[in-house]
């Protein structure tokens, strides 16, 4: 079968700054790609750059970004450069946890948050870019869902929630774009230790450490790897879902901790 090549392939990541979108940009480097990375710290980005164009990314453009503003992100992507707007891949990965609260103690800018970054910023920024890839004929949209979309679990209501939207809102594009060649895939991964618990925890090392006791965790060069792997299929082969966890993880609830 042959592969879908990426070389001198525009692709957009969001939340690019860190983590799984660091090592995604990192993965896509090492294919040849045209990395557009967009996050609100647009300093690690800038840091970033010459290290991708060395791991053999054709060119590198960042700009900073919050997925959560809407205007904010029509703005930046009707502004990209005219050599920058042909999209092939999207990446939304930009997405975020607070708390582990019960809903009734929940706190409601938490929630205004994860909503906000982890459902409609993934909104804005597809419906930003989809358009000119139903025109090309040609692209690809990559969301990062969770095992949270599948399964919840305790004080992770509304999280769970924003990646169960995930889950359909992939599920619904993709019907969406049924008679064209444009692809849809949602990688949907399980326990990962990257700045995820730090951000969820409000920089509490101590208690983000302590979900990854005694686990051997996903890391994010494994995700970014499933999500090059879907980016390479055969232009005819389209990668619906895929859900990976540590071989220390079942789903969200049931996981080998080691003694």
């Amino acid at each position: 079968m042959s592969k879908t090549s990426l070389h001198d392939r525009i692709v957009f990541i969001t939340g690019a700054s860190a983590g799984i979108g660091a090592a995604c940009a990192r993965a896509f480097a090492a294919e040849g790609a045209r990395l557009l990375l967009a996050a609100r710290r647009v300093d690690r980005l800038e840091a970033m750059e010459v290290d991708l164009l060395d791991a053999g990314a054709a060119a590198v453009h960042v700009f900073g970004l919050d997925v959560q503003d809407r205007a904010a992100v029509e703005k930046a992507i009707s502004a990209l450069p005219p050599e920058w707007r042909a999209i092939d891949v999207l990446v939304n990965n930009a997405g975020l946890s607070r708390g582990l609260d019960k809903l009734w103690e929940g706190k409601t800018e938490d929630w205004e948050e994860m909503i906000d970054t982890n459902i409609k910023g993934l909104l804005w920024v597809t419906r930003a870019v989809m358009k000119g890839m139903v025109e090309r004929g040609r692209g690809h949209v990559i969301n990062l869902g969770s095992t949270a979309g599948e399964l919840a679990y305790p004080g992770g209501n509304v999280y769970c929630g924003t990646k169960a939207a995930v889950k359909l809102i992939n599920d619904g594009l993709r019907q969406d774009v049924m008679g064209t060649p444009v692809r849809v895939t949602s990688i949907d991964p399980g326990m990962v230790e990257t700045e995820f618990s730090q951000v969820r925890f409000r920089g509490d090392k101590t208690r983000a450490s302590k979900i990854y006791q005694n686990i051997t965790p996903l890391t994010a060069d494994d995700v970014a790897d499933a999500i090059v792997w879907a980016a390479t299929r055969a232009a005819h082969v389209n990668i619906a879902h895929m859900l990976m966890t540590t071989i220390d993880q079942a789903n969200s609830l049931v996981f080998n901790r080691k003694s």
